[in-house]
């Protein structure tokens, strides 16, 4: 079964969803089988994504991949110096 990549707006759908059926007094399992997901995909979505709404969950992804772009920035520079030490230095 092909991994599907959910966005951040469909997960925190399905798990309203899962609480409306959970609320209902229907199991874990049955409410994971309704939105079609793993018990536990059910529980790392909701540990990552619980309480948050749709806004901020999307702003939440985008500053994590702001963040990657910045550290990928900082590693080059700094590779980019450790270059030019050696190259003063004449390790060359």
């Amino acid at each position: 079964m092909p991994s599907k990549k959910h966005r951040p707006e469909e997960i925190i759908g399905k798990l309203r969803e899962a609480e409306v059926v959970l609320a209902q007094g229907a199991t874990t399992a049955e409410a994971c089988r309704r939105i079609a997901i793993s018990e536990q995909t059910y529980y790392r979505w909701r540990k990552e994504y619980g309480g948050l709404k749709t806004d901020q969950a999307r702003r939440m992804k985008d500053l994590e991949k702001e963040n990657a772009r910045l550290r990928l920035a900082i590693s080059d520079l700094t590779l980019d110096k450790l270059i030019l030490q050696e190259a003063a230095r004449g390790n060359f």
